[in-house]
């Protein structure tokens, strides 16, 4: 078994690498250093690898029963320098981990920030006009939650990353009633995620054969702000989130950045993981 190269030999995390090599066909696990990555086996001779969350700079390992074999020089991390060290998520990713079979409803959020590494990020803010949700059915996507001009939410830690056992405190909104949407003033809390989601209750999931959801939401990003978007699949419609494994994360988008205009954000899971 032999790794005789890998392509491309730097990225982000989330980056789709092809390997090639020798033997392949067993691989029961690829290592970017110590962190484990999803991975496809396309033939004897092929693997198709996502780079991992939370890896650096280092050789790509693949191990079989018949042992190990190192690519011969490191894959090169290199995540987008918009977005800040502390943040988890640098790249959007779809959960390899299937929706449960049990979990029948779901719920869009999103996340904006400002960025505090430049000067001005007091006025940073994002814009709000709507958010939906839309799940693909037996080939039809249906619309479960289309909310204008509102969002729930909370303030959370930000080092760490949403640390602190899920504390948070009420997430401070602000109501254009002209614009009919809803502001977020992240520069004023630049040390919070402002995380949010849909104001609608979570939505059941249609019937019939679901291939996936998509979270979308019309905003307009200010200098100094970032935004990401995702969904959770829930067990429960109505229990808290907390302990026990009521929610399944969906995944979440690439981050999206400043502009004059407004934008759609978006993340959907339809289609699976990048490979």
């Amino acid at each position: 078994m032999q790794i005789v190269r890998i392509s491309p030999t730097g990225g982000p995390e989330g980056t789709r690498v092809t390997v090639v090599g020798k033997n392949l066909q067993e691989t029961s696990a690829v290592l970017f250093g110590e962190v484990r990555s999803d991975f496809k086996i396309i033939s004897p001779d092929e693997l198709v690898v996502l780079v991992p969350h939370n890896t650096s700079t280092s050789p790509l390992t693949v191990v079989t029963p018949q042992g190990r074999s190192r690519s011969p020089f490191a894959f090169s991390l290199v995540n987008d320098p918009r977005i800040p060290d502390e943040v988890s998520y640098k790249a959007g990713y779809v959960n390899s981990v299937a929706q449960p079979s049990d979990f029948h409803s779901a719920r869009l959020w999103g996340i904006a920030i400002a960025d505090t590494r430049v000067s001005g990020g007091e006025s940073a803010r994002v814009e709000i006009a709507w958010t939906q949700l839309s799940c693909r059915a037996d080939g039809k996507d249906i619309v479960l939650n289309d909310d204008r001009g509102n969002v729930h939410g909370g303030l959370y830690l930000r080092q760490p990353w949403f640390g602190g056992h899920n504390y948070h405190e009420p997430i401070p909104l602000v109501y254009d009633l002209a614009l009919h949407s809803v502001v977020l003033n992240v520069g004023r809390r630049t040390d919070r995620v402002w995380h949010f989601w849909s104001p609608s209750p979570r939505a059941a999931m249609p019937e019939g054969e679901v291939e996936g959801c998509t979270a979308r939401a019309r905003v307009r990003i200010s200098q100094r702000a970032l935004v990401q978007m995702g969904f959770d699949y829930w067990r429960s419609p109505t229990v808290p989130y907390g302990s026990g494994g009521n929610n399944h994360e969906a995944g979440a988008s690439n981050w999206y950045f400043p502009s004059d205009q407004w934008q759609d954000v978006m993340f959907s899971d339809i289609g699976g993981p990048k490979f």
